[in-house]
């Protein structure tokens, strides 16, 4: 079983899950390779996808969705996940809900799942449009992401993917 964890990320963020979530699966006995959208030409090296993507204004980026466009028949032929990073916040992280493309993304590709991850915010790795948006909307700096959460669906992964029982 060889699996592609696959991110589109403005700061590197949620590229950061997706390379936790491969490793994490490596961990547990599943190979699994963390590449960017941009790179994979094809998926036909890989028995199962998991695509991910940061969210601004509630929209994925161009890169995952293009990618889910290119992809689309080779996904459909075997499993595929999706989860999304972006909403900041704690203890109840904002915005709420899932972006504008997940649920046609789940139809198209017949995933399995979504998941939304709290991300990150630096407002060092932004531009002066970010920025300013942060600032209107009051967002606080800081890494949201909850890693034991990350590790714990890459193991939900593992254990449907895995021939044998996932090791605790």
């Amino acid at each position: 079983m060889r699996v592609l964890v696959t991110a589109a990320s403005k700061h590197e963020g949620t590229v950061e899950i997706a390379e936790a979530i491969a490793r994490k699966l490596t961990e547990l006995g599943v190979s699994a390779a963390s590449r960017r959208p941009d790179e994979v030409e094809s998926v036909a090296d890989y028995d199962a996808v998991i695509l991910g993507s940061g969210v601004y204004a509630g929209h994925w980026l161009s890169a995952a969705t293009g990618f889910a466009a290119r992809h689309r028949d080779a996904l459909r032929e075997r499993p595929v996940w999706l989860f999304s990073s972006g909403p900041i916040g704690s203890p109840d992280p904002k915005p709420p809900g899932d972006p504008e493309e997940v649920a046609q993304l789940i139809s198209e590709l017949q995933a399995h799942a979504h998941r939304v991850f709290a991300g990150r915010l630096d407002r060092r790795r932004l531009g002066f449009g970010e920025r300013a948006i942060v600032s209107v909307v009051r967002a606080q700096d800081g890494d949201y992401r909850a890693w034991p959460l990350i590790e714990a669906w890459a193991r939900e992964i593992a254990e449907v993917l895995a021939p044998q029982p996932v090791a605790v």
